[in-house]
């Protein structure tokens, strides 16, 4: 590869990873980096819309607190499914078609939901939306990885987080005035319709504006086409060598399987990515998506504690989410999982041994396990799931990242309202507090951290 006066000479694959890699990321590449990160604002949109009105709809279709955890774990269920399959097909297909393919399923599914007449079709409705979700984050986050330089990858990645946490927080926001307008029994329709509306927007956007990954181009197209994506993305004159030219097609189109991913130097590196998604998922989902219920048992019953509590709860996660990604590329993600861990698994042991003294301690309690979980394993987990590998590899590793997260959010869905009635909120966060624990003994144990690393031209 050789560059001057703003034109790049490319002669192989490796001469686009390269240029990516060392250099800033183009005006056009941040739009799409933000295209993508619009995405996951949405994916964590749907995902918690409905957690505010749980209390009206377990009245209104009269649920059981087992029917309750099933219908909140069913979307969790999609998303394993749309997880894993879509990681396997972004390898194969492409990043920029699968990223219209779950938006339009999205918006369908949403529009469906907040319509559903009964249980069935709402479960039927969340299942696909958790569809679209699970096609959508490895995508994302595979974007945002193969458009930012080596020194910026760990950073930009781990903005899905403290994105998450506002979706969230928007969800009460949103929520407020329909509240006001005395819309308390549907609440969580008009809140799930409106992820549709979003999803909506972001999908035109996506259409108009989302261009392939260079990287994914390199490793799958030719290098005449990887040359047009540098072209418009970098905005910069990209010849490629005659010398090139003849074996310009690219060399990933080998067989894609998941049994990659655990062999060799991936084997640990997908043990410590999935110990730590799984973990901090079950820990979220067992307690960050019923922060509405928990803000009512602590504060009050009434949607307005429920609104309250969502919006400044969750407002925590975005601040620790933010932090953790401005301190990724110094501290690494290992280092702050292991620090996260540490302030939730604390969090959740005070509350559970001493949150019933008074409100206020259990309030300040959260809000430090909130922050700590979007702090360390919360962000990390998946940014350790992206950039542990290359990037013919990247989707299998970011969709199984995220399918074994949606295996621990469908057990804290299920179970923190099954456990709730059985044994109430103070013994149901001190059981939870195990997660954390388990999961900074495996990030202690294992010393991998993706940050800084150059997994594009590693040796093998």
């Amino acid at each position: 590869m050789s560059s001057n006066a703003g034109v790049l000479h490319i002669r192989n694959r490796k001469d686009v990873i390269d240029f990516v890699n060392s250099n800033p990321v183009s005006r056009p590449g941040y739009k799409i980096i933000l295209l993508a990160l619009a995405g996951v604002f949405v994916d964590a949109y749907d995902f918690t819309s409905i957690g505010i009105g749980t209390a009206q709809l377990q009245e209104q279709f009269a649920l059981s607190p087992v029917e309750l955890g099933s219908l909140t774990a069913i979307m969790a269920v999609g998303s394993l499914l749309g997880a894993v399959f879509g990681g396997y097909y972004t390898d194969k297909f492409g990043r920029n078609k699968m990223f219209l393919i779950d938006l339009f399923l999205m918006v369908f599914a949403a529009f469906g939901a907040a319509l559903s007449p009964n249980f069935g079709w709402l479960v039927f409705f969340r299942l696909l939306m958790g569809i679209g979700v699970g096609l959508d984050i490895p995508v994302a986050l595979s974007f945002i990885a193969e458009y930012s330089n080596l020194k910026k990858k760990g950073s930009n990645v781990t903005l899905w987080c403290p994105l998450w946490f506002t979706a969230a927080s928007a969800t009460g926001l949103i929520a407020l005035p329909f509240y006001l307008l005395d819309q308390h029994d549907y609440i969580w329709r008009w809140s799930v319709g409106l992820g549709g509306v979003f999803a909506l927007i972001v999908l035109i956007l996506r259409y108009f504006y989302m261009d392939e990954s260079p990287l994914w181009a390199a490793q799958n197209l030719s290098l005449e086409e990887s040359a047009k994506v540098l072209r418009k993305t970098y905005h910069i004159d990209v010849i490629v060598e005659p010398e090139a030219k003849q074996g310009s097609a690219a060399s990933g189109k080998n067989k894609l399987s998941y049994k990659a991913i655990f062999q060799g130097k991936y084997k640990m590196r997908t043990l410590l990515a999935s110990i730590v998604t799984f973990t901090q998922s079950m820990e979220y989902f067992a307690v960050g998506f019923y922060i509405p219920t928990i803000s009512s048992i602590l504060f009050g019953q009434g949607v307005i504690y429920a609104i309250v509590g969502t919006i400044v709860f969750n407002l925590f996660g975005a601040l620790g989410g933010f932090l953790g990604s401005s301190l990724n590329t110094r501290l690494g993600a290992r280092k702050l999982s292991l620090i996260g861990y540490i302030f939730a698994g604390t969090g959740l042991i005070l509350m559970g041994v001493a949150g019933n003294i008074f409100v206020g301690v259990s309030a300040v309690l959260l809000a430090a396990f909130i922050f700590g979980h979007a702090f360390g394993p919360g962000s990390q987990g998946m940014t350790m799931a992206t950039l542990s590998y290359p990037t013919e590899l990247r989707g299998l590793g970011a969709g199984f990242g995220q399918g074994i997260t949606r295996a621990g959010s469908i057990l804290g869905f299920f179970l923190f309202p099954v456990v709730l009635a059985a044994v109430g909120l103070y013994n149901t966060l001190l059981l939870l507090a195990v997660v954390p624990v388990l999961g900074l003994i495996a990030t202690l144990l294992i010393k991998w951290d993706p940050i800084g690393q150059d997994v594009e031209n590693e040796t093998v």
